[in-house]
């Protein structure tokens, strides 16, 4: 036997209340209606809910068995209501979102700092790949989103441009570069290079750059990581040539930063999946990729 939700609505209120008058009032329905729907309850289970008693209305031992067990199974459905309201609102849930490296502790981690500020109950799961691996988890459905460096060919996701950055060198305070309002490749001729390598779109211009230009190109300390870049700049190490996004990941108040004298930019994309509308949260964190990027 199945009770109906409206007859255990009414006698959930009716204990509540303490009296038919009190439900019918926190129902906006008539007392006649919670009367006779209290009657049907009654018939329909076999045993009475309430007795009389110098015109009160006093629950049986059964109504608080029954009433225990109604309380657990309302309480479950408010949470629902509750995150059905936090899900409308983008305030819960799970947003999975893929990087690669030279974003992920710059411009996308100041993404979710922005997102995470108005919505601290949503969980953030962060995954760090190169980017052709980002663009898989995106297209398999794995991630909610990615954010990329360069554009990708793959038909199964589509991109959006977030913004684009020239290259700048990273150098440390007081090194003689500092003094310059930017940096040409000549000066950068006797210089111990920290970059990406040649397999990166940043270590590829620069090679190309330098061969123009007629300059020899040497690594001295190849890495794709803005973070480990930075940190091999504060040792010592040499000067770090990184594009903008590498930039604001890998700088601090110990390192200055100075623009590169080249005419290239290398531009930051969102990858989205193509046979899959995203979700709400995906919708306000594009939003907030846009603003730092932008």
């Amino acid at each position: 036997m199945n009770l109906p939700f409206r007859e255990l609505e009414v006698f959930r209120h009716i204990m509540e209340a303490g009296s038919v008058t009190a439900a019918a009032a926190r129902l906006r329905v008539s007392q006649p209606a919670v009367s006779r729907m209290l009657r049907q309850t009654e018939a329909r289970i076999g045993f009475p809910l309430f007795t009389r008693v110098r015109k009160r209305l006093l629950p049986t031992p059964e109504a608080r068995a029954l009433f225990a067990e109604t309380a657990n199974a309302f309480a479950a459905l408010d949470a629902v209501h509750r995150l059905t309201e936090n899900l409308r609102e983008g305030r819960a849930g799970t947003l999975k979102v893929a990087t690669v490296a030279a974003l992920a502790s710059g411009a996308v981690a100041d993404s979710i700092q922005r997102f995470h500020a108005d919505r601290p109950e949503v969980a953030v799961l962060l995954h760090v790949s190169p980017a052709q691996q980002v663009v898989n988890l995106v297209a398999d459905h794995q991630v909610d989103l990615g954010a990329i460096i360069g554009a990708t060919g793959d038909a199964s996701v589509r991109t959006i441009e977030l913004g684009s950055r020239g290259l700048g060198c990273l150098l440390p305070r007081g090194h003689r570069l500092c003094a310059q309002e930017s940096i040409s490749l000549a000066d950068l001729a006797c210089e111990r290079l920290i970059c990406p390598g040649l397999q990166y779109q940043t270590g590829a211009q620069l090679s190309v750059a330098f061969e123009q230009a007629r300059l020899p190109f040497r690594i001295a300390i190849e890495s794709a990581l803005a973070s480990v870049a930075g940190a091999l700049v504060r040792r010592g190490a040499g000067v770090a040539v990184l594009d903008g996004f590498g930039l604001l990941a890998a700088g601090g108040a110990d390192l200055e930063t100075r623009p590169l004298d080249l005419p290239v930019r290398n531009s930051a994309y969102l990858v989205e999946s193509r046979h899959r509308p995203p979700s709400r949260l995906a919708l306000e964190f594009r939003r907030c990729l846009r603003e730092v990027m932008g």
